[in-house]
């Protein structure tokens, strides 16, 4: 009976319960790009105009399945990745319920917080698409789906097998960077959900040209300047809102540049030192997005669908390492070894 007890702690969380999680969090990230598809395609409303109640969500057209209209198609295809991401979410709770509700009650409560997320961000897309696209909750779409990303990096932090010194499960960075980390995180989830804004005020169009380009266009081409000043706040509510984003743009690059150096300094091996490094590499690329698409004077989807995408990514980066220097919860079973008690795992023989 020890024996096997032993053997059920030292296996941990298990393989398969890592994999469900991997999968969950790639089919997160793929509904943001498809998301960002969805935007660039002018599908938002392809299942129905604002105000078509039941028949335009969940319905599709009043139908079960959108037909053969492209723009139909692409905002099925969103729902339908949103619904799989739902269905994973919701297993993900079960299984680490029924096997983590003892050892790991932190991971099994985030895996519940993620149920919710999933549940408020489908609720909250027909809102969005009742409502006829409104910045605000085309904003707040995002960043539900931001938040629901680093809940699932959490919970991989929690399941995955541990690799040792240098593996990032040490006891953190210290109190300092440790809310450098969080400071960075919460920035550059600030920074992704103005952007989001920015993008669901296309349909107000803009003064210089007939294109219905909202806040995208309010500076003109001009960066980092704006319209003749560098963050010339007041001279519309459109260019606001673009100098927002800009503002938070800035502080994050600030800030994940500190985070980033004081991490480096550490000299970390293994997931630290990649998180690091990777975040920088990916803000840089990121400022260069933004940039190249105030430059271009005509909007190019590819453009903008990789400025979104790598928002996502820099997110995971910065909020994956801000956990990874928080302390490793204690009472974590390793994927391997021997478990608290100093027991050696079932079948492995006693050597002088």
């Amino acid at each position: 009976m020890a024996a096997a007890k032993s053997d059920v702690m030292r296996t941990g969380p298990g393989a398969g319960l890592r994999r469900l999680v991997l999968v969950t969090l790639g089919a997160t990230f793929a509904l943001v790009v498809v998301g960002g598809v969805v935007r660039l395609s002018d599908s938002g409303l392809g299942c129905g105009p604002a105000g078509s109640g039941l028949q335009g969500w969940p319905l599709c057209r009043g139908d079960l399945l959108p037909g053969l209209e492209l723009n139909a198609i692409i905002e099925y295809s969103h729902r339908a990745l949103a619904s799989a991401v739902g269905l994973l979410m919701i297993a993900l709770a079960v299984v680490a319920w029924r096997r983590l509700r003892n050892s790991h009650r932190g991971v099994v409560w985030a895996t519940f917080t993620g149920v919710a997320l999933v549940v408020a961000q489908g609720l909250l897309g027909a809102v969005t698409v009742e409502l006829n696209l409104d910045a605000a909750l085309v904003a707040a779409h995002l960043g539900l789906a931001m938040l629901l990303l680093g809940l699932l990096l959490y919970v991989w932090r929690g399941v995955r097998p541990q690799s040792g010194r240098g593996g990032g499960s040490g006891p953190g960075g210290g109190p300092a960077l440790r809310r450098l980390g969080f400071a960075a995180s919460t920035v550059v989830l600030c920074t992704i959900v103005a952007g989001g804004y920015v993008a669901g005020t296309e349909k107000y169009g803009r003064t210089d040209r007939g294109e219905s380009a909202g806040a995208h266009y309010a500076c003109g081409t001009d960066f980092p300047a704006c319209n003749g000043g560098f963050m010339p706040f007041g001279q519309s509510s459109l260019a606001d809102v673009q100098l927002t984003h800009r503002g938070f743009m800035y502080l994050a690059a600030a800030l994940v540049i500190a985070l980033a150096i004081g991490t480096l300094r550490r000299r970390p091996r293994g997931r630290e030192a990649r998180l690091a490094t990777g975040s920088i590499a990916l803000l840089l690329l990121q400022v260069l997005l933004g940039a190249l698409n105030v430059w271009i004077s005509d909007q190019l989807e590819l453009l903008i669908l990789a400025h979104l995408t790598v928002a996502t990514l820099l997110w995971m980066s910065v909020a994956g390492l801000a956990l990874e220097l928080s302390p490793a919860r204690a009472g974590r079973t390793e994927a391997a070894g021997e478990d608290r008690s100093g027991a050696r795992p079932a079948g492995e023989p006693v050597t002088a």
